[in-house]
C-alpha cells in the first residue's frame, strides 16, 4: 500500500506549475487529489488518475466554502490542504493601484486564509492532517520592485507560522514552501513583463531571473513537488511551522 492510500488531498491552483507538480505526485502516492482553479479546460486537460478538477476562485468566499463542501462529501475529509493558488507579478509601488494590491491580496493570502479554514474543521475531525502553503523566497526577504507580491507571501508565511503555534502538540502540521524562480508558466509571463517595463530582452529578462537563484538555474516543479511530499509522509511529524527554502542555496 502506498503510503497516501485512503487520503483526499487539496490542491488549489492545481492545473499547471507547481499545483500540478504537486497534485501528480500525491496522487502517485495514492492520495485522491481534488485540484481547482478557475479555468475548467486547463482542469480537465490534466484530470485523471487520482486527480478530480472543480472549478474554485480562492477569492470567492461562498464558492471556496461550497466547492470545498462539495470535493469532501465526494471523497472524504480532505487530510492533506495545500494553499498554492496565486498570482506573481512585480510593479513599483508608485504605480501599484489599489485594484492591483487588493487583487493580489485576494488571490495569494485572503485566497489561503479562506481554503484552509474551509478545510480544517473536517481535518480536524479526523486523526492527521497536513497543511502546506506554497509562499517565495519573496515572503522571507523583500523582492525588488514587488512590494505588493512580497507583502502577500509575508502574510501568507505569518499565517502559517501562527497556525503552527495554534496546533502544537496535535498530529497536524502546518509548513510553508518557498522557492525561487520555478520553471512554470508564471516565469515565461513574467520574462515578458520585466523585458517591457525595463527595456531588456527576453533573454535578459530571463536570465535576470536565473541569476537570482543561487545555483544559477530555475527550479523543476519537481522539485518543489519532492519537498511537500516529505511534508506529508511519515517521518515528517516533527516538521511544523517552518519555511522550506528551495533557492538553491541560503536566501
Amino acid at each position: 500500500m502506498t503510503s497516501l492510500q485512503g487520503r483526499h488531498a487539496l490542491v488549489t491552483g492545481g492545473g499547471t506549475g507547481i499545483g500540478l507538480a504537486i497534485a501528480r505526485a500525491l496522487a502517485d502516492e495514492g492520495a485522491q487529489v481534488t485540484i481547482t482553479g478557475r479555468r475548467r479546460e486547463v482542469l480537465e486537460q490534466v484530470s485523471g488518475a487520482g486527480l478530480h478538477g472543480m472549478v474554485m476562485d480562492v477569492r470567492d468566499e461562498a464558492g471556496v466554502d461550497d466547492t470545498i463542501a462539495r470535493a469532501m462529501e465526494a471523497r472524504g475529509p480532505i487530510q492533506i490542504c495545500v494553499a498554492n493558488a496565486g498570482i506573481a507579478e512585480g510593479r513599483a509601488l508608485h504605480k501599484t493601484s489599489l485594484e492591483f494590491w487588493r487583487n493580489m491580496m485576494a488571490t495569494n493570502l485572503d485566497g489561503a486564509f479562506l481554503t484552509i479554514r474551509a478545510c480544517l474543521p473536517g481535518m480536524l475531525q479526523t486523526d492527521w492532517g497536513r497543511v502546506i502553503t506554497v509562499a517565495s523566497i519573496a515572503g522571507l526577504r523583500g523582492l525588488k520592485g514587488a512590494a505588493c507580491y512580497s507583502a502577500t507571501k509575508h502574510g501568507l508565511v505569518g499565517l502559517t507560522r501562527s497556525l503552527a503555534e495554534d496546533f502544537l502538540g496535535t498530529p497536524y502540521t502546518f509548513n510553508a514552501l518557498c522557492p525561487g524562480y520555478v520553471d512554470t508558466p508564471i516565469v515565461a509571463r513574467n520574462t515578458e513583463s520585466i523585458a517591457a517595463r525595463a527595456g531588456i530582452s527576453p533573454k535578459d529578462a530571463l536570465a535576470l531571473m536565473v541569476e537570482a537563484n543561487r545555483h544559477k538555474r530555475l527550479i523543476a516543479p519537481e522539485e518543489v513537488a519532492a519537498a511537500a511530499l516529505w511534508l506529508v509522509r511519515p517521518g515528517s511529524e516533527s516538521i511544523n511551522g517552518q519555511c522550506i527554502e528551495i533557492a538553491g542555496g541560503q536566501v
